[in-house]
């Protein structure tokens, strides 16, 4: 039986600072642990108080996921902005990459993330640049 393959993308407001070194190392560890083990990819970026993160893999286990989401105290008011199925993985390479705001990205996420009906597709175009950058940029 094939697993569907689906990727969701939702914004959160944060309950702690985005801005904290401590936090975003703690949330990016737990993120890539589980997500190794229930092989799921993704990104995450943290920025003015909200979180905006793409994650992809099996629908039944995105479920789970979601539910974890809801209980996880380190943020709520969590909006689902899209879940579709997809035929390939954006962040295959990453458990769960941390997408760096960098100046010139912030206007941009500040936007997404203060907008009522942010577009999810920019969302995960914006995360793959700054992923992209940021890895072109350690090479």
């Amino acid at each position: 039986m094939t697993k569907t393959l689906q990727r969701l993308v939702y914004r959160s407001t944060a309950t702690g600072s985005t801005t904290s070194l401590l936090n975003l190392v703690a949330i990016l560890g737990e993120s890539q642990r589980n997500n190794d083990r229930d092989e799921l990819t993704g990104a995450l970026a943290a920025h003015g108080g909200r979180y905006v993160q793409v994650v992809e893999g099996a629908a039944t286990t995105l479920d789970g996921l979601l539910r974890r989401l809801e209980q996880d105290p380190r943020h709520k008011d969590i909006k689902l902005l899209e879940r579709e199925n997809i035929a390939t993985r954006e962040f295959g390479r990453w458990a769960m990459a941390n997408a760096v705001v960098t100046p010139e990205a912030a206007p941009v996420l500040e936007d997404l993330m203060a907008s009522d009906f942010p577009s999810a597709a920019l969302i995960v175009e914006a995360l793959k640049a700054a992923v992209s950058l940021q890895h072109a940029e350690a090479v």
